[in-house]
This record gives structure tokens, sequence and C-alpha cells, in this order.
């Protein structure tokens, strides 16, 4: 209500709170987004589905992207004074590129908000188990929808300060318990009665649960039971799960006998397959698809300087990264609670596995509750609710941001120039001044749907559309922006170019290249086998059974196909392929003589011409093209230069 009343009917406060932002505000509004629901519930559901870096990379990305904008794109884009970022592809490139970046760009916020939402929905939803989980997905998003539309950025950017604050200090204490907790990732399986570990008396598992020569083999060792399990009612056994050394402990506490990191060796998992392609393309997606992020950029425009802008995105980008990734570790708490060495472990009975030696029961299904469950029933109860408010209070920060950068993008630069190419069937005045505020907050309905609806439709997932959304952005809004910082003169039509080529790349390739769904790329070994469909009732090789009981994991009794699917490439190739077709355009035009597209279309738009980018005049229309009979409105009387720029396109 305060920021409504601030704001009154001025577009540039709405917009980009009046350019006034300090530097601990835009701090803490851009380093909120590296803590919402998708970067720190995502990246903790992912380190417990698969392993620590699965889910570390989301804030990782977004910290680099920060870090990157501050370097190269937050000082010249503060200095342009835009409203939206398509407003830079109006400025450089054209009308054309402007509405095609503003459809993609558009495209790109719905996928963000509907990840948030979806984290959001699934916290109400499992606190209050009376309330669906898309009940709470449509609550958390008319919640947002509301606030967001009463002060535009200006009540965006401040209550993002202290939401930020919040659940930086919520999420960074948890990442804390979780590193010194006395319980951080799963150990070696201690097993059950006739059980055998993974190595031989005086060596490390067999000594530290006090193994016992084996009843068929008394060269190996197995499990005590006459310590562990004296009784029914007196037992410590598990699963056996983690027959290996090391068990999960060695990827979360970066003890590796496989040797090598996560990130530099596809085996460093085995006998689990390691996504190590899709993590480095999750990486590049973020850092640079992030650069084309509408909330991000609508920060630095509305920062009191250039400077501010650019100290804002490397100060946050640091902040996000160093708080948000150590909340990965809560991936491996919630393994040890809730992992297949659980006593709430499930596993998918017609399943088999010759790199993990189970000839059944070999898929383990995650609990899609389980980090939720480990902060209300492990973590202390001030450290859990802090937490999850925490998140919920980021992930309102990113979502506000998202639906005013959409709806403003939908009424200024899509809406308003429907006049533009459709002048026989809208007025040139369909869009002014006094109406523009109104519309935005009219735009912010239809977005916001949209998001809940792809939220309801993929409400099982977390992370997995702050990936989607920034890898749309990426294949061919990127490339432009950097042409227009860096080129003095780009060729429009290599703007274009860049966007369409990209863009289309991407799509071809999405449809083109193999893809199973698992996001693991075919390297060789059997960990990187599917898992296949059981042919065989004998038991693993770790069981104290005679051998002839035993099933042979190199005979064919559990048929396998090899994982492969290459999403992540498409990803890198799609913006590469959008730089050569910038900078083949550009020199073609700029150096070789060549007019590719002559039309207004791909005319760059002078700033005196956007009513928006400059002080405004009382009567200012909108200019029509050059094909339009229809004379643009204006004062009876106007100075020479005004009444010339009213007449341009």
């Amino acid at each position: 209500l305060v920021a409504s009343y601030y704001v009154g009917g001025d577009t540039a406060k709405f917009f980009v709170a009046g350019r006034t932002l300090p530097l601990p505000i835009v701090v803490m509004t851009l380093a909120s987004q590296c803590i919402d629901a998708n970067a720190v519930l995502g990246n903790a559901d992912l380190s417990y589905w698969y392993h620590f870096y699965d889910g570390a990379v989301l804030p990782i990305g977004l910290g680099l992207s920060l870090i990157l904008n501050g370097l190269f794109l937050a000082k010249p884009i503060n200095e342009m004074k835009l409203l939206t970022l398509p407003d830079l592809y109006a400025r450089k490139y054209g009308r054309l590129t402007e509405v095609l970046g503003s459809l993609i760009c558009t495209a790109s916020f719905i996928a963000l908000l509907a990840g948030n939402l979806v984290g959001c929905g699934k916290i109400l939803a499992y606190l209050y188990p009376t309330v669906p989980l898309k009940a709470g997905i449509v609550t958390s998003g008319l919640v947002m929808l509301l606030y967001t539309a009463a002060g535009g950025l200006v009540s965006v950017a401040y209550s993002d300060c202290a939401q930020a604050m919040f659940g930086l200090l919520g999420v960074a204490v948890c990442a804390l318990w979780a590193a010194h907790h006395g319980n951080k990732a799963p150990p070696d399986s201690i097993g059950f009665p006739g059980y055998t570990y993974p190595d031989t008396f005086g060596q490390r598992v067999c000594d530290k649960y006090d193994g016992v020569p084996c009843e068929n083999d008394a060269a190996k060792c197995c499990y005590n039971t006459e310590k562990w399990c004296p009784s029914d009612d007196n037992c410590r056994a598990d699963n056996g799960a983690y027959w290996w050394k090391g068990g999960d402990a060695r990827i979360f506490d970066s003890v590796n006998e496989q040797g090598g990191n996560q990130m530099l060796n596809p085996h460093s998992l085995t006998p689990f397959p390691n996504a190590i392609l899709f993590n480095w393309a999750t990486v590049f997606i973020l850092a640079f698809g992030n650069l084309a992020a509408l909330d991000f950029q609508a920060r630095c425009m509305a920062a009191k300087t250039a400077k501010i802008a650019q100290i804002g995105c490397l100060m946050a980008g640091i902040l996000g990264i160093m708080v948000a990734t150590p909340f990965a570790l809560m991936g491996g708490v919630a393994r040890y609670y809730y992992g297949p060495d659980s006593m709430h472990a499930e596993f998918e009975a017609d399943t088999c596995h010759r790199a993990i030696d189970f000839p059944t029961c070999a898929q383990w299904i995650p609990d899609k509750q389980a980090v939720l469950r480990v902060l209300t029933k492990v973590a202390p109860n001030v450290i859990g609710a802090w937490t999850l408010i925490g998140i919920v209070a980021a992930s309102m920060s990113t979502s506000d941001g998202a639906i005013l950068a959409m709806s403003t993008v939908a009424s200024h630069n899509l809406f308003a120039n429907l006049p533009r190419f459709l002048p026989k069937h809208f007025d040139a005045d369909l869009v002014t001044t006094k109406n523009k505020l109104t519309l935005t907050r009219f735009f912010g309905i239809p977005c916001t749907v949209a998001a809940i609806l792809i939220a309801c439709y993929k409400a099982d997932t977390t992370g997995y559309l702050l990936v989607v959304a920034f890898d749309i952005v990426l294949a061919g809004c990127v490339v432009p922006i950097f042409g227009a910082c860096y080129c003095k003169t780009p060729s429009p039509t290599a703007g274009l170019a860049a966007m369409v080529g990209g863009s289309l790349l991407r799509i071809i390739l999405e449809f083109s290249l193999p893809k199973d769904g698992m996001l693991i790329a075919p390297f060789g070994g059997d960990e990187f086998l599917d898992y296949g469909r059981p042919k065989s009732s004998l038991y693993p090789t770790f069981f104290d059974v005679p051998e002839a009981d035993k099933w042979s994991r190199d005979s064919d009794q559990c048929e396998q196909s090899r994982l492969e699917d290459w999403t992540g490439l498409d990803s890198m190739l799609a913006p590469a392929f959008s730089l050569v077709c910038f900078l083949v355009v550009h020199f073609l035009e700029k150096f070789g003589g060549v007019t590719l597209v002559s039309s207004w279309l791909v005319k760059p738009v002078p700033e005196e011409l956007d009513d928006d980018f400059l002080p405004k005049k009382a009567d200012e229309s909108i200019p029509e093209p050059p094909s339009t009979p229809v004379k643009p409105k204006a004062p009876a009387v106007l100075p020479k230069a005004d009444e010339e720029a009213a007449a341009e396109p």
C-alpha cells in the first residue's frame, strides 16, 4: 500500500523504482534470486535424489551469472536508461527483434515463476496436509500477484530486501548445521544377518563393525549378529544398500576412493552414473542464460548509478554462491535419514542392475518430501522453521520480480506495439502514459495464470523449471545483448538473425538429439546402464550363501540398455550458432556492403521516439510505420526537432 501511494501514476517509478535503488537494496534484491525455492529447495532435492553437485550446480550457475553481469553488462545497461530488457533490442535492432525477444523472455519467466510456485506450493501442502499441492500453488501465485501489482518494483525491491536478509541467514544457518551434523551422509552399510562386507579382516569396514568370519567362507568378513542383532527388539541393521566402500559419505565428504571429482571424472560416482555433461550444461545455462533475465536486468536499470549496479551484481553473486551452495549438504543428511539404507526406503521390485549387484529390487524410489521431513523432524525446530520461512520469502522475492517483469514487457513491449504492426486494427493511442500502469497490472493476471497452470502440470519437480527457464533465453537472446553493449553500431539484421537462428537450432536439436529422459550421457561402464528387468531369483554376491545360490553379474541375467541422453549439448550449441549468425551477418552488412533486410522492422528506434526512454512530453503519440497513411497525433505547436521526431517511424 505504501509503495502504491509512492508510485502514483509514474511509469518510471513502477517499472524501475525511479532509478533510485541504493547499493544495499540492489545487493539484497539480486542475492535473493539465488536462494528461492528453485535454487535452494531444488538444490537440496537434487542433491538428495542424486549427489552433491547435481544440486550445487544451481546456485553456482546463478551466482556466476551475477558476477558475469557485473563484469560485462550491468554498467552499459544502467547507462542506457531502459525500462525493460526488450527496450535494448528495440534501441539497437528494431521493433521486430524487440517483439521476438519479448515473447521469448516472457516464456522463459513463466517457467521461472512456475518453478517457484511449485516450491512454495510443496511447502504449504507439506505443512498443512489438508491443503492439496495444487491449491498451495494457486494460493502462492495469487498472493504474489496482489502485492506485486500494487507498488511495482518499489514494493518488489524493498520487500525483497527484508525477505533476502531473512532467507540468506536462514539458509546459511541450516547449511552450517548440515555441515556439522553427526550424520551428514550415509556411511558404509552395517548390513544384516548374512551380509558380507566389501573388505576383509584388518581393513576399514570390517573392523569398523567388528565383523566375524562368514559361515560359507571363513576368509570373508560378515555381519556380527551376536553384537548388532541379538534379538528382534534389539537389532541394529540396514538394507545393505551401500555394499561398496564409503557409501554416500565418500561423495559428501569429498573422500572418493574411485578417484576424481564429480565435476571432472564421469566415473567418480561408480557404481552410480554421473550426469557430468548435464551438470556442466546447467552451470553454463544459468551463468549465461540468466544474463537475459528480465528481473536481474530490471534491478540493474533501477540502481541509482552504474557503479552501484556493477558492485551490487558482484557482491550478490559472491554472497549467493557462498550461502546457497553449501545447502546441497542437506541432500546428504536427507539421504542418511530417508535414503536407500534407511528404514523408510522403498525399492522398485521388478528391477535389476549389474553395477550395484542387485538381481532384484535394484531401483531406489526417493521420498519427494525427504528434505522437508529433515527440516521439520530432524533439524532443531528454530533452524527448520527459519529455513522454510526463508525459502518461501526468497521465492516470493523471485516470483514478484518475475510477475512484474512479465507484465511490464507484455504491456510496454508487446501490447504497445500492436498499432505499429497492425495499424488498421488498433488505434495509435492504444497505450498511453495514462493507461500503461493499469494495463501492466492487468497483464500480470494472464502471466501468473499461465505459470500456475505449468506449475500444476509439473508439480512434482523442483529445480528443473529453473534450468528450462534460462535455457529458453540462452539460445537466442544473450548474444544480441553483448552485441548491443559492445558493438558501437551493431547490424540490426545481425541481432535478428542471432535471435532467430539460435532459437530455431535449439528447437531442432531438442527433437533430433537422442534423449531417453535420464539426463545421462552414454559413457562406458556398467554404471551407465539403465535398470533392467530381472531374470534371476538368486542372491546378490554380498550375501553369505553358497556360491551356487549367488547370481552372476557377468552372465545374461539382467538385460540392460545403455543410457543415452544428450540433454545439455543442445543448450551449448544453440548460443554458439547464434554467435556465428551475428558475426557473419554483422560483417556482411558493415564491411561487405550487403543489405540483407531493408525495412522499418529492423530499423533501430532512437531514444527520443520512445515515450519512456526520456522525460515525456504532454501529448506525445506513438509513431507509426511509413506505410500508414494516418498521421500521428501531436500538439498544435511543437519545436521543429520534436516535430521531425514525432513523424519518424
